[in-house]
């Protein structure tokens, strides 16, 4: 493995970590648990194969030393928790030399930072996990860390790295012979193709991912298939075609973070063909099953698009700020939805100065991240400003909804059926 694939950067190794100093208060607990994880990290690195291995007495040194703040953390949550777990199981992998031991605690921290929105934290945990475990892990462990990886990345909109994170994945795979793991690279790419603006070649790939998936009968790779094909059929303004592609997501993923995310997904889809209620179906369930994460925020965005779409003022402003409390955990794409939601909901009530300054920030956010799919989009959106249109006769086809076709209707009485 290449040090080049691996790495985005030099410098002091986990220093990331330590940038909650800068953030945070000297007080506050985030600081003193983000030089824990530094800490914690740095013991790991003993481990790592390119480095010579350590003497007995420092390693039982650094061990005492780390395993003593982390100690010191106690009380503070979740996270101290995983860094208490990261150090027992470093000094377990030091004592039988069962490196691969280490893997387990390394990607459920990373798991826990990404579903914090540390994004870049989690990258370095992954890192770790990858550098350490180097030719020592399990070929499934380095696969799932490299498809973790993959998906961190895609979520900073460093779309080159997911893209060398998803090949380095499906190589791995491929090598192993894992034809499911190899399946899911691709879905990795599909979805960096999509954020990228590049819709046509997502279709055509997710097409054939969804054959070979049926021909397969894996039905993980046919739920992601047609989770993203849903979703790129809305994005191209064919939400009727699309929201029954993301109900079959919905019925086929068994994982329940998967389950929140395609309805999330499904809610946008329903209210960009005018079915309100549907859409707030969707996204009320997965407000109530997820309290924190990707899903949570963009359902809360979503849900304020709901309420400017009523024309419900006090609804949209009290989400508005809910949502922009919580901006600075957000990914960049989220972020840009975000002041895009904004922008709309504002111009829907008249406010079309402050719409389009809303507006102009989501396309910097976006320009910025390289997310050519959402740049297009609100250039569009702004083209209708400047005509003096509102944005629904550009974003929206009907302001009523169009359950026209069966599959549509069975995906609305399914909704009803689902939430109380």
């Amino acid at each position: 493995m290449s040090t080049k694939v691996l790495s985005r950067g030099s410098g002091l190794p986990h220093a990331v970590f330590l940038q909650r100093v800068a953030d945070e208060p000297a007080t506050s607990p985030e600081v003193r648990l983000g030089q824990g994880a530094f800490l914690a990290l740095r013991f790991v690195d003993l481990l790592a194969p390119d480095r010579e291995p350590p003497t007995p007495d420092v390693f039982r040194y650094q061990w005492a030393a780390t395993e003593r703040y982390c100690a010191e953390l106690a009380g503070e949550g979740t996270e101290a928790a995983h860094l208490s777990c990261i150090v027992r199981a470093t000094g377990e992998a030091h004592r039988t030399k069962e490196i691969d031991a280490l893997a387990p605690a390394l990607f459920a921290y990373a798991l826990y930072l990404e579903q914090e929105s540390h994004f870049e934290e989690a990258e370095d945990a992954l890192h770790t996990m990858i550098g350490v475990g180097a030719g020592a892990m399990k070929s499934t462990d380095t696969i799932s860390a490299w498809m973790r990886l993959g998906r961190v990345r895609r979520q900073q909109a460093d779309f080159d790295g997911a893209i060398v994170a998803y090949r380095e994945a499906g190589l791995l795979a491929e090598r192993s012979g894992d034809r499911h793991a190899a399946l899911l690279s691709q879905v990795g790419n599909c979805n960096v193709l999509h954020f990228r603006g590049n819709l046509p070649e997502a279709e055509r790939r997710w097409r054939g991912l969804l054959a070979d998936a049926t021909h397969l009968g894996d039905h993980v790779i046919q739920a992601h298939s047609n989770h993203g094909l849903g979703n790129l059929l809305q994005r191209r303004g064919e939400g009727q075609a699309g929201a029954p592609h993301l109900w079959r997501a919905y019925e086929l993923y068994e994982d329940e973070a998967d389950q929140l995310r395609v309805l999330n997904d499904l809610g946008i889809a329903l209210l960009a063909i005018g079915d309100v209620d549907g859409a707030e179906r969707a996204l009320k369930a997965v407000v109530r099953h997820e309290q924190i994460g990707e899903s949570h925020f963009n359902a809360f965005i979503e849900l304020m698009h709901c309420a400017s779409f009523r024309r419900d003022r006090l609804g949209f402003e009290r989400l508005r700020e809910r949502c922009y409390n919580h901006l600075h955990q957000m990914a960049p794409n989220q972020r840009a939805d975000y002041s895009l939601k904004v922008g709309i909901g504002l111009a829907r009530f008249g406010n079309f100065a402050k719409g389009e300054t809303s507006l102009r920030q989501a396309l910097e956010i976006a320009s910025a991240h390289g997310l050519h799919e959402l740049t297009f989009r609100i250039e569009r959106i702004m083209n209708g400003l400047c005509d003096c249109e509102l944005p629904d006769s550009v974003e929206l086809a009907a302001a009523e909804p169009r359950l026209q076709s069966d599959a549509l209707r069975e995906v609305s009485a399914s909704l009803a059926a689902l939430t109380p």
